[in-house]
């Protein structure tokens, strides 16, 4: 127990503390004028306050990542609880605050936009590409996954595929109108379900019966029964990603760039946000290593139930929080993943839109653009979902390492302590180089893959100082 209130006190510390710090060496403003006025078109570029810009960026980036993703990370053991604390101060939160401001810094532009301006026009025009397919991954994986949680709680009465359209048709209106119109009235509602879901979960962590493992030398070992399969490095990092760093958090950061009255609100609305979906992620990390009684406990539970994150979070629900408390939670965990998947369609309109120079002002517009989004992403939901998570939880890191060589970039270009997102650049490079060689749904080489993904490391920091001191003189 002392081990993870001292996680959740760190992570809140970290906001203040290292918040401030990365806060300066951006630099701000407060009396320059921000897109959301400046640009201001009553559908995508819309001034909101703080509270409501806070809860969507919140909503936008959890998903079912700080679920899911640290109920199979708790596989692991309280090393868990390392990453989501380390890698949420010193990577997500510092990647989330920095691609929002750079966002709002140039006029609300897509991130594809932004890393075109610091890493080149080859980088651009990749960025493009990549981010527009992670994102109907990510709408894809968030359609599939909330439609198989209600199918359950409704004991299969209308079919998935029902589902499928339900929240597809949400999606698309989600898409389409303008950011007031939907989007900023739900999201309240939707982020005080999951919020509660949190705080319920963690009350009864502290006043039930339940010995939390404390971080030991003895408890810091791989605890996943298949650990010669699943190395806790690199996997724990692609694991467990919305609870720490994220590259799906960058594409979301430009729908609040553009709606931030003040320069001042982006340590909350971005480093804020962040730092609280650490903290749910933890919460949820350890109800899942307890629950079970042990984490072989967890182990094995999951094991029986087809590894399924969302059969476990439906019984820590039920369980922990009674019958109508779980019902509520069981709504934030539908929640979560709608609205992600829905602002992660809104962004592939706007990126879309910023490659063509295509005017998003008419609803005409807008829907040319989305429709074959939405057509492709419901052909997705045709593929094995373990296969479609697996690639997602990739290219998902992967997005988050171009994204902090950009920001390494910036910082370098402008003479500021470019340390803060070098060093994390570094290391999501190694997990995700080493990932894809050792990962079965990759190259599959063996302990080979550490040396390989060392030397690529090495090559890709090597290329980086090159190219900038060369653009830089």
């Amino acid at each position: 127990m002392i081990s993870f209130l001292v996680s959740i006190s760190l992570l809140i510390l970290g906001y203040f503390v290292y918040g401030n710090m990365i806060e300066k060496i951006m630099g701000i403003d407060e009396n320059r004028t921000t897109p959301a006025i400046r640009q201001r078109d009553n559908i995508d570029y819309l001034p909101l306050p703080v509270w409501k810009s806070f809860l969507i960026q919140f909503l936008n980036i959890a998903g079912l990542g700080p679920i899911f993703g640290a109920i199979a990370g708790a596989m692991y053991g309280p090393s868990a609880f390392l990453w989501i604390v380390f890698g949420c101060i010193f990577g997500g939160a510092v990647h989330d605050y920095f691609s929002g401001m750079l966002s709002l810094k140039h006029n609300g532009l897509s991130i594809s936009e932004v890393v075109g301006l610091y890493l080149g026009s080859y980088a651009k025009h990749f960025m493009r590409f990549f981010t527009v397919i992670l994102l109907i991954f990510v709408g894809s994986v968030f359609l599939i996954g909330p439609a198989k949680i209600i199918d359950g709680m409704t004991n299969h009465t209308f079919g998935i595929t029902i589902w499928v359209f339900i929240i597809l048709f949400y999606y698309i209106l989600s898409t389409l109108l303008p950011i007031d119109k939907l989007i900023s009235k739900l999201y309240p509602i939707f982020g005080g379900a999951m919020l509660f879901m949190a705080l319920g979960i963690f009350i009864m962590l502290l006043t039930g019966d339940y010995n939390i493992p404390e971080l030991t030398p003895k408890n810091l070992i791989n605890m996943k029964s298949n650990a010669n399969e699943t190395p806790i490095f690199p996997m724990l990092f692609i694991t467990i990603a919305c609870g720490a760093i994220s590259g799906f958090h960058a594409t979301q950061s430009p729908l609040m760039a553009r709606c931030i009255k003040n320069e001042a609100d982006g340590k909350k609305v971005f480093f804020g946000s962040m730092i609280t979906e650490g903290i749910v992620a933890l919460i949820w990390a350890a109800a899942a290593m307890v629950f079970f009684k042990d984490v072989n406990g967890l182990n094995e539970a999951m094991v029986e139930n087809g590894n399924s994150a969302a059969w476990a979070a439906n019984e820590i629900s039920l369980n922990m929080l009674g019958k109508v408390g779980g019902i509520l939670a069981i709504l934030g965990i539908v929640a979560a993943p709608i609205t992600s998947g829905d602002t992660a369609f809104r962004s592939a309109r706007l990126i879309l839109a910023d490659t063509f120079k295509y005017d998003q002002k008419t609803l005409l517009k807008r829907l040319y653009i989305s429709i074959p989004l939405f057509i492709i992403s419901f052909g997705i939901t045709k593929i094995d979902f373990a296969i479609i998570w697996r690639y997602f939880a990739w290219s998902n890191q992967t997005l988050s390492v171009i994204i902090l060589w950009t920001i390494t970039a910036f910082l370098f270009m402008k003479n500021k302590n470019f340390w803060v997102t070098l060093l994390p650049a570094i290391f999501m490079t190694m997990v995700c180089t080493t990932y894809i060689l050792v990962a079965p749904e990759g190259f599959g080489l063996g302990e080979k893959s550490y040396t390989t993904g060392a030397i690529l490391t090495t090559l890709i920091t090597i290329s980086f100082f090159l190219f900038q001191k060369k653009k830089k003189n």
